[in-house]
């Protein structure tokens, strides 16, 4: 039986742009049930309720539907990142709410979090794309609050800030990753908290009392 991501959703009325979002919503459902690997083209029309050809009027390619989902999920996760710390300046804080914010959007959605965690992590030409300009404008959110924290005397200044912020965002991709493998079912980004403390109490500048 079909499972709700598979049904056929009955789109072909909606305009373009609309068609367009339908198609990679059903490309995200699709790669994270099937496998990005095993999936087809037509399986993803099928599930978006548009003719196969149709898919190719808005990508080339089953690759460019992958790449595509990528490029949205960054987009949207700098865009709500510099939202969600404009105006504000204690680096600690901007830390917080920039893991919060990435550890929620995954576990709001988590077909996007299988695709975003595994099936871009399969092949090295999906990688590289994974370290492009949006993972480096993306990361740079967090090194910045990392080099203001280091001018401010709040963190060690013997770190460098890439460095530190590429180790605290592999934090939250490991737990996203283990979120999505485990069988237990949590609220993904109440461990947000938990992670930044343990990066600040390591790039701390003096020890915490508690």
């Amino acid at each position: 039986m079909a499972t709700p991501a598979l049904a056929r959703r009955g789109r072909n009325d909606l305009i373009p742009g609309a068609k367009k979002d339908a198609i990679l919503r059903a490309a995200t459902d699709v790669f994270a049930e099937r496998g990005f690997f095993n999936a087809q083209v037509a399986d993803v029309a099928h599930a978006a309720g548009v003719a196969a050809g149709t898919v190719y009027l808005y990508f080339r390619s089953k690759d460019d539907l992958l790449v595509s989902i990528f490029d949205r999920s960054m987009r949207d996760g700098l865009e709500a990142g510099r939202a969600s710390v404009a105006g504000l300046d204690d680096p600690e804080e901007r830390l917080r709410r920039l893991a919060r914010g990435h550890l929620a959007r995954l576990g709001a959605d988590r077909n996007l979090a299988i695709v975003f965690q595994v099936e871009l992590r399969q092949s090295t030409k999906f990688m590289e794309r994974f370290s492009s300009t949006l993972l480096r404008d993306y990361l740079g959110l967090l090194r910045d609050a990392i080099a203001d924290g280091q001018r401010s005397g709040v963190f060690r200044s013997d770190i460098k800030p890439t460095l530190a912020a590429k180790a605290l965002f592999g934090a939250l991709d490991e737990m996203a990753t283990n979120w999505i493998l485990s069988k237990r079912r949590y609220a993904l980004d109440a461990d947000a908290d938990a992670i930044v403390d343990l990066f600040v109490d390591g790039v701390s500048a003096r020890r915490r009392t508690r």
